[in-house]
Order: structure tokens, then C-alpha cells, then sequence
């Protein structure tokens, strides 16, 4: 259908338009897309098999629906991917506030002007990008601002009493007739206002200041919750609770390779600067790596949630640092370096939850601690786990690594360096290149001096070496010398 060519009711009507709730839409137009073999919601990684088999049933079901989850699970990506199963267009009658379907209007206005005109009354046409409604739930929201109140304003210009329909101001909901509503954070919303929803939801009701009106609302509900919520902030009233079809639950990547994915799809990086900054595998898992262990560190309030963010945020940091460097080197290209893992720092404290143990230690210390064990975890992976108590022999080539800054005290590795002076000495350490031969003979040219700094690093954590930081860099030095 054409929207640019039918201006008229009795255009639409002679197009073969009918009247169709927002619900037979959405599930009329995913049946369209999986009978196409299409993916119903683009952009929603790790889901596949958990999330959103249980959104389309909802959808199928027509069901409001509230997607429970901790932060930085998509929930409101998910509610944003709802609005590409409407369809393009969808005609109103021109003018009214309440987008009426001018098959099926609802409010005075509207049906005042089909009377007056019939098939001549004007039509207007609003596109699925704005048909989508959002809204924050806060202790300060009013049923003035989801409902809507009387205008005294209005009511004076018009000459009309406050019993008058047409006195009224809309709120958010009315406004969002036939579109996707949203209320995030619902359990922050005080419960006289979740009280207020609840004929919307079932019957159609709206009632304000103490006058019924009959308005049957066409919306798709979506809300979103927090369980933290429950019990930190407030709850989701039971007979509103009971009038949402479907609740779902969403969760964080199952694994390190969704959670790449997510980074990958959501990190915001200047094609340019792309290419100029490698970034080896091993540095984009040792930073997802971090997120799973900050999942189950003794320091943090897990059940606040660890953001998927936060490994978007880091990995943002990351680029910044290697350019950073290569701004100050005057160098067109380098190689991201374990010390720009530092740089991540603040996106990692800024995401998490510490709890009173965690406040003792410090937000920065708990970050590092949180550097070092994805270090250690990911250095069994691609290497071995080193044990406190090691038979002879077992740690042979570590050992001769050991052995290797017993003779070379003083070992220094300069934050600003270039490439040549880093290579060379990153290079220099010679055990290195036996380890990697031995343990990671595949990996490709441009990840070995990475990996490579990553052995040191990881021995460091391991107590086998020693770092010391100083202002242009750090020295690794053998734990005997250091006298541990």
C-alpha cells in the first residue's frame, strides 16, 4: 500500500485496508519472517536458543511481556527489535493525538470528524520508527504523565467543563496507541502508579480525576526489571504482575566467544584507526576473560550484575591507549601491549558493584586483581597451570625464563617505546621464543610479541617473577633478586 497516494477514509477503504490490532500485526509479520527463514530480531547475539525462542512464543501468544534481567543483558535492544515486525506504515486519522485507526477510532475527536466527513476525513500516515514509546520508571513519574490529566487551559478555551473528554491531556500511554510501550526499571515505579495500569492493561479503562472514559488502547506492553530491584528498590505489584502474559528471563554470554561477538558488534572504533592498531586474539579473550572472572570474584556484588558494557567500554579504552602511544611515537601503525591493559582500568571500575570486602581493597586494586586472574586463567589455557609445589623438571622452560633475568637483572620495558625498541627488546629474552615454540607454534606473526609480554606478565602473577613499576615503565627482575 502506497502511503504517499491515499489521503482519504475512503481511499483506504477502496486500497482494501482493515483494521488490525498491534498484537495480530507483530504476530502476523514474525510468522511472515520464520516462514521466510529470516531472523526476527538482527543484532541480538547469544540468544538464539534461550532469549528469543521464548520472545517469538510470547509475540505468538500476543502477551505483554516483561524481560527480568541484570544490566547490560539487551534488554532494551530486545524491546527496540520489536519495532522492525510492524509494519511500515500505519494510517490514523489526521489530527488525532491518539494516532486513531481510522477503521476503529476511539477517541471523540476522531469520530466526530468521520461523522462530519465520512470518506472524505484526512488521513495521515506514521512510520514504524516512530512507533516506538519508552519510558524510565522513577519515584517522581505521575499518572498525569502515563495517563494524562485534565487541561484547565483547554477547558477555558473551549468553554467545556472538566467532565468533558475533550478537556483532556493525554498522557504517554494514549499517545502511544498502536505502538510498542515501554516502562524500564518497572519495580521503581511506585505501586499506585503500577496500580493505575492495570485496567489499561486488561479492560481498556483510563480514568482522571475521578471521570471514566472508555478509550480501548491497542499497545504492546513491554517491560523491564532488575531482580536486584525486588528487593533493593521496590517490587512489581502482584494483580499488575499477574496481568503480563509472558516474563522472560535474560541472561549474560554463556561463553567467551558470544561475549567477542557482542564486543565486536557493539564497540564503537574508527575504521582508520582499525587499521592501524592490531589488536591480537589473545588481548580481545583476556579482556571477556576479565568479565567472567569479575562474575565470580569475592569482591564484587555479583547480583547487581556485570554489565556486557563494561567489556565494550574496555575494549574501547584498549584502542585508546595503543593510540595514545602511537600519537606520541609519530609512528603509523603499532601492536596493543600487555601495559595497555592499564589503560582499561577505569572501565572496569566503573561497572561493577564492590562489596565491603571490595571497598577495603579499593576500586583500582580490584580491577588489577580482576587483570591478574583472567592472566592466570587464560596462561593455563594457552600454556600450563603452574602449582605452588612443581616435581623436577616439570617447569623446565619457565625455569630456564627464570633463570634468564638471574642473569640479566634490570630488564626494562618502556611504556613510550616504539616498535623497534619494544621488539627488540621483547625479543632479546630468548626463552621466550622456546616457550612459544613449544606451547603455541601456530600462532601468527603479528601476535607473538604480545603473547610473548603475556608470559611475563603471567609469570609475575604466578610469584615466579618479579615487576616493578616506575614512572616510564616496568623492570622484571627474578624473585631471588627481589628477595621474595
Amino acid at each position: 500500500m502506497n502511503n504517499k497516494e491515499i489521503k482519504t477514509l475512503g481511499e483506504l477503504k477502496a486500497a482494501g485496508y482493515s483494521a488490525q490490532s498491534i498484537k495480530d500485526e507483530l504476530r502476523e509479520n514474525l510468522i511472515a519472517k520464520l516462514r521466510a527463514k529470516e531472523p526476527a530480531f538482527e543484532g541480538i547475539i547469544g540468544y538464539d536458543a534461550t532469549v528469543l525462542p521464548q520472545l517469538e512464543r510470547a509475540i505468538l501468544s500476543k502477551h505483554n511481556i516483561n524481560l527480568l534481567g541484570l544490566r547490560g543483558q539487551a534488554k532494551t535492544r530486545l524491546a527496540r527489535g520489536l519495532v522492525n515486525l510492524l509494519n511500515e506504515w500505519m494510517p490514523i486519522v489526521a489530527g488525532s493525538e491518539i494516532n486513531d485507526d481510522p477503521l476503529a477510532p476511539i477517541s471523540k475527536f476522531a469520530i466526530d470528524k468521520i461523522n462530519e466527513l465520512k470518506d472524505e476525513t484526512p488521513i495521515a500516515w506514521i512510520h514504524r520508527s516512530n512507533r516506538f514509546y519508552e519510558k524510565l520508571a522513577t519515584p517522581d513519574v505521575t499518572v498525569a504523565d502515563l495517563i494524562g490529566d485534565v487541561d484547565p487551559i483547554k477547558a477555558a478555551n473551549l468553554k467545556l467543563s472538566y467532565a468533558d473528554e475533550r478537556v483532556i491531556h493525554y498522557g504517554m500511554i494514549p499517545r502511544a496507541n498502536r505502538c510498542i510501550f515501554v516502562i524500564n526499571e518497572l519495580p521503581d515505579l511506585q505501586a499506585r502508579i503500577q496500580v493505575a495500569l492495570f485496567n489499561i492493561l486488561q479492560e481498556g479503562d483510563v480514568q482522571i480525576r475521578g471521570f471514566q472514559i472508555r478509550l480501548n488502547l491497542d499497545l504492546q506492553f513491554i517491560f523491564t526489571a532488575n531482580p536486584e530491584d525486588y528487593t533493593n528498590r521496590g517490587s512489581i505489584v502482584t494483580p499488575l504482575k499477574d496481568r503480563i502474559g509472558s516474563q522472560i528471563l535474560t541472561h549474560y554470554p554463556i561463553n567467551r566467544d558470544i561475549a567477542r561477538a557482542i564486543t565486536s558488534q557493539e564497540s564503537k572504533i574508527n575504521t582508520d584507526l582499525a587499521d592501524k592498531i592490531h589488536v591480537p586474539e589473545l588481548a580481545k579473550i583476556l579482556l571477556e576473560q576479565i568479565g567472567f572472572e569479575a562474575r565470580t570474584s569475592e569482591f564484587i556484588d555479583v547480583k547487581s550484575g556485570i554489565s556486557a558494557r563494561m567489556a565494550i567500554t574496555a575494549y574501547e579504552n584498549l584502542i585508546s591507549a595503543a593510540e595514545l602511544r602511537l600519537i606520541k611515537s609519530g609512528e603509523e601503525s603499532t601492536t596493543v601491549r600487555m601495559n595497555d591493559l592499564l589503560g582499561v582500568i577505569p572501565a572496569i571500575t566503573g561497572k561493577v558493584e564492590l562489596v565491603y570486602e571490595g571497598e577495603q581493597e579499593g576500586s583500582e586494586e580490584v580491577a588489577l586483581l580482576l587483570i591478574g586472574s583472567a592472566i592466570k586463567t587464560l596462561f593455563a589455557e594457552y600454556f600450563m597451570e603452574i602449582k605452588k609445589l612443581a616435581k623436577p623438571g616439570e617447569y623446565d622452560d619457565f625455569d630456564k625464563l627464570t633463570e634468564w633475568f638471574i642473569n640479566n637483572p634490570g630488564f626494562e620495558i618502556i611504556n613510550e617505546s616504539n616498535n623497534d625498541e619494544f621488539n627488540s627488546a621483547v625479543n632479546s629474552i630468548a626463552p621466550l621464543t622456546n616457550i612459544l615454540e613449544k606451547f603455541q607454534p601456530n600462532l601468527p606473526t603479528t601476535d607473538i610479541l604480545f603473547v610473548k609480554e603475556f608470559v611475563l606478565w603471567a609469570m609475575v602473577e604466578y610469584k615466579k617473577l618479579a615487576k616493578k613499576k616506575f614512572d616510564e615503565g616496568y623492570e622484571f627482575e627474578d624473585t631471588i633478586l627481589k628477595g621474595y
